[in-house]
């Protein structure tokens, strides 16, 4: 069997690098091809690890030029959406293009050139709003000794999205518009709402490990997603590591996808 042809968006940044990097490491399965619109590391990469993307393989593109985008996605097996801009503080000119009408080209040309799978990389973020409350608020401020972790509803991709800014809502826009190109244009577009990876690999306290997640287990969730069954068509899946004070639900990407966090934020910060 012909290595699978995957198609690897904003290459240079933190996650898509690390995915980039994991794929490439397997070219009997694999050939793999980086996408992004300078041809230079993010400033949330890691500075001291490398991607090299082979100059063939390599497409320098705004996902904002739809023609450019249509040329990219012809003849990949998959394509992982992850560029885009992910600062909570973007201007929405930035996200517009970036998060919005970039996101929109992918799926249109993906859909014209026959593309049998879309990963797209939505954000935690999406639900942030449930940190307002009760029991999530107290995690969220530390309040462990108020929460009876075993016995709280975990947020699972059925609850409504609550956004609270235009970052995350821009990341609903992205997940909506690929349940329309599953249901009506019958492509596979699972969305991954990835929890909080960061250049150092290492939760910054335990209140932010309870949505941090490894790198390791990000690129993990990535892979699956890729080699996931073809009748998966749309679905959301949370992903973060296997962490004490998570809010939110991993029994489905287990349970749909296989995938088991190998790492946890308490045993990253010595708690475990």
């Amino acid at each position: 069997m012909a290595p699978k042809k995957v198609l690897i968006t904003g290459v240079y940044g933190l996650i898509a690098g690390a995915v980039y990097r994991h794929l490439q490491a397997q070219p009997d399965r694999y050939d793999v091809y980086g996408l992004a619109r300078r041809p230079q590391r993010s400033e949330r990469a890691p500075q001291d690890e490398q991607v090299v993307v082979p100059e063939e393989k390599f497409i320098l593109a705004d996902l904002s030029n739809y023609s450019v985008v249509e040329q990219a996605v012809e003849g990949m097996d998959v394509v992982v959406q992850l560029a885009a801009d992910p600062r909570p503080d973007a201007s929405w000119e930035s996200l517009l293009a970036s998060n919005i009408v970039g996101p929109r080209n992918v799926l249109e040309a993906a859909h014209r050139k026959g593309v049998e799978r879309v990963v797209f990389a939505s954000s935690i973020m999406v639900s942030w709003g449930y940190q307002q409350e009760d029991p999530y608020k107290a995690i969220a401020e530390g309040r462990f000794d108020e929460v009876k972790i075993d016995e709280i509803d975990m947020v699972t991709h059925e609850w409504a999205p609550r956004p609270t800014g235009l970052y995350p809502a821009s990341k609903v826009w992205g997940e909506a518009l690929a349940r329309y190109y599953a249901d009506v244009h019958h492509m596979s577009v699972p969305c991954l709402r990835i929890g909080w990876v960061n250049a150092e690999d290492h939760p910054r306290d335990e209140r932010g490990g309870a949505i941090w997640c490894s790198v390791r287990d990000v690129v993990q969730l990535v892979e699956r997603t890729i080699e996931a069954p073809e009748d998966l068509r749309f679905d959301i899946f949370y992903g973060v590591s296997n962490n004490r004070w998570s809010w939110v639900d991993i029994d489905h990407p287990r349970e749909v996808l296989g995938y088991i966090p190998a790492d946890s934020a308490e045993e990253k910060l010595g708690l475990a």
